[in-house]
Formats: C-alpha cells, sequence, structure tokens
C-alpha cells in the first residue's frame, strides 16, 4: 500500500504543545485531533482513499504533518483508528421489545448513516479499495464490519430469547439479509428510503427471517 513519506524538518510546528505532556508521550491536543478527523474525512471523501495524501489532510486541517505522525504512524492507521471510533460511538440497536420494533430502529440508522453526504462517497470507496488492498481490507472487517455485525447478532439474538426467531436460525443469512437490501438500495441504486420503504422492507425482512 503507498505510504505518505515520513515528516520532514520543514513540516511547520502544530499548534498542539500547549497542554501539559503526559509521562511517556506527546501532548496531544483535542481541538487539534478534532481538526485533523474533520479534514481526514473531508479529504477522503473528495479524493478517496488511494488518492488521499496526509499532506493534504493536514492543509484542510490547518495543522503541520507532523502533528498526523504524533497520533497515527501511517494513512491506514489513522483509517483504521477513525473509523474504527466511528464504530465505537454508534449506538446499540434499541430493544424496542419486539423484532419488527427493532427492525425498523435499526434499518432506521442505518439508512441514516448511509444517507450522509461523506457516507454516501466514504462507504462505497472503502468497499472497493478494501477488494485492491487485502491488508487494509483485512483491518476493516475487524475495525468496522464484525463489531456492527455483533451488535446486529444481539438484536437477533433477543428476538431468539423472546421466541420471535426459531433457535436454529442462520445468523450469517440473517445479517446479510438485514445489512444487503438497504446499502444497494442508498450506496448502488441510490434511491432515497424514506419511512415508507423503511417500513415495507421491514416487513419484508420480518417474513424472510420467521419463514
Amino acid at each position: 500500500m503507498a505510504r505518505a513519506s515520513d515528516p520532514t524538518p520543514s513540516d511547520p510546528a502544530p499548534s498542539d504543545t500547549t497542554a501539559p505532556r503526559p509521562p511517556g508521550g506527546p501532548v496531544l491536543q483535542d481541538s487539534v485531533t478534532t481538526a485533523i478527523t474533520e479534514a481526514f474525512f473531508a479529504e477522503l471523501a473528495s479524493a478517496g482513499y488511494a488518492r488521499l495524501s496526509l499532506e493534504a489532510v493536514a492543509r484542510r486541517a490547518g495543522a503541520g504533518k507532523a502533528a498526523i505522525y504524533r497520533r497515527w504512524s501511517s494513512k491506514q492507521e489513522m483509517a483504521v483508528a477513525l473509523l474504527s471510533d466511528l464504530v465505537a460511538h454508534t449506538p446499540e440497536p434499541p430493544d424496542s421489545g419486539s423484532l419488527r420494533g427493532d427492525l425498523r430502529a435499526f434499518l432506521g440508522e442505518v439508512a441514516e448513516g448511509l444517507s450522509h453526504p461523506l457516507a454516501a462517497r466514504i462507504v462505497p470507496d472503502l468497499i472497493a479499495e478494501g477488494g485492491r488492498n487485502d491488508e487494509l481490507g483485512q483491518a476493516l472487517l475487524r475495525t468496522v464490519r464484525d463489531p456492527r455485525r455483533a451488535r446486529a447478532t444481539r438484536m437477533l439474538q433477543r428476538a431468539v430469547d423472546r421466541g420471535e426467531l426459531p433457535a436454529g436460525l442462520d445468523l450469517d443469512i440473517a445479517l446479510d439479509l438485514l445489512a444487503g437490501p438497504l446499502y444497494w438500495h442508498l450506496a448502488v441504486v441510490h434511491a432515497p428510503a424514506g419511512p415508507d420503504y423503511l417500513d415495507r422492507l421491514t416487513n419484508a425482512l420480518l417474513a424472510a427471517l420467521t419463514a
């Protein structure tokens, strides 16, 4: 995988050196980290992963490239860490008390995320890049896909425990059913997913899962 060049002494000094220095590590000011994070996602949506450079992220953030290297050692490490952090802050699917309610809430949350202008450009690009770059692809599977599938698994397990789904449910197929149709509709077909569509998709998924 192409990697941005190491920082040089000519890089401008970042403005993140005012807080007390923790033992064994550099000062990492929250405001600079936030600016770099926002710049990274904006640059990722604009340029795509393959053409993204840490120099461009630093310029967009108004920081020195050295500020990035204090936090992440490479473009891939930065991408995986920031995407993993987004997933970590995604709330658990709500427990509505019924499978239908849980499915509708889950689909609403996924639709909202995929409809975001940045996500609409970033997600397909990363999926395609993960297919070309095995190291990146495996890292994204571990840190992005697996945690999201674990949350959906817990939602389905609640339905099994309530007796709404059979104990022998094929989880792999069920999880694919949850993820596939809405991603195809929003990210591939680029069609809207309003409340009526989500209600109809909920009914279809419920019928497929309980068949």
